[in-house]
């Protein structure tokens, strides 16, 4: 009988944020896979738990990982295991994961603490919808692509960062995007936890003179909608015939520019099929 693959979050800096059945569930598995085992050790020992680990993480995930689906189609469980937070989320368990779902491993969630949602609660900014981002690359001109790829993107976004690429990164974002709203979260669940909520420029300021430490999130509120145009059913009509020039039958030309000028096609196509009897063309409606 094939095994299971637990996923297990754990704390992101509290750990009575650590709940009964995480416990439960690396207690009564049959081994743990983890990031770093040195990590995963001491909250091993802190709860008085006991079980073989095995290492798994970025640079081992495709050859160990091999050795712990073989472990789970054995019928062995696994307990799956960050050093922070939620695994498989901007994460290498997110192959295993795949792994086990492409070969019918049952795959359990334990839910725990995620740094994602918890900056986003905390931050002041829109939470109906959202984007996670991940890390942004250490290389300038791919951060900078990434950052261009997003620019227009309306829903709040979320960012993981280091302190030591954050000053680059907020120099960044204000030349791509321009001044928005941001919250810089950092240590949460720590006892240095802290949110500054302020804008891009003000960000950049403070990060260059007095430098962010700790683990840091990124909240940062979407790009604004673009302002409607504010046509007349002349200036309609004057667009409508452009495209007419353009080889567009009237009705066509009436559709693209009540689109445009957010007037109703009906009324275009009349005022130019009006102005074009003289010129002797014109369509059905469609």
């Amino acid at each position: 009988m094939t095994g299971t693959l637990y996923v297990v979050g754990t704390p992101i800096g509290n750990l009575s944020d650590f709940s009964p059945r995480a416990i439960e569930t690396l207690a009564t598995v049959d081994f743990i896979a983890a990031e770093d085992t040195r990590v995963t050790l001491k909250l091993l020992n802190h709860f008085g738990v006991k079980k073989p680990l095995v290492s798994y993480f970025k640079h081992n995930k495709r050859d160990h990982g091999e050795k712990i689906l073989a472990r789970l189609e054995a019928g062995e469980s696994c307990a799956l295991v960050s050093d922070a937070g939620m695994p498989a989320i901007s994460d290498p368990g997110e192959l295993l994961v795949a792994q086990c779902a492409e070969r019918g491993i049952p795959v359990l969630v334990v839910p725990g603490p995620s740094a994602v949602v918890s900056a986003l609660a905390i931050s002041g900014l829109p939470t109906g919808r959202f984007t996670f981002e991940g890390f942004l690359s250490v290389n300038k001109k791919s951060r900078r692509d990434h950052l261009e790829e997003v620019k227009t993107e309306r829903r709040t976004m979320v960012f993981y960062e280091a302190p030591h690429k954050l000053y680059a990164t907020l120099l960044d974002m204000l030349d791509v995007w321009g001044d928005r709203r941001i919250a810089i979260v950092r240590e949460l669940t720590k006892i240095h936890e802290e949110v500054v909520r302020t804008t891009l420029a003000q960000a950049v300021k403070r990060s260059k003179d007095d430098p962010f430490k700790g683990e840091i999130v990124l909240v940062i509120e979407g790009a604004s909608a673009p302002e409607a145009a504010i046509y007349t059913l002349e200036e309609a009509v004057a667009l409508a015939q452009e495209k007419l020039e353009q080889g567009l039958t009237p009705s066509e030309a009436a559709k693209q520019a009540a689109g445009e000028s957010g007037l109703a096609k009906r009324d275009i196509y009349r005022a130019i099929l009006h102005q074009g009897e003289s010129k002797g063309y014109g369509d059905h409606e469609g």
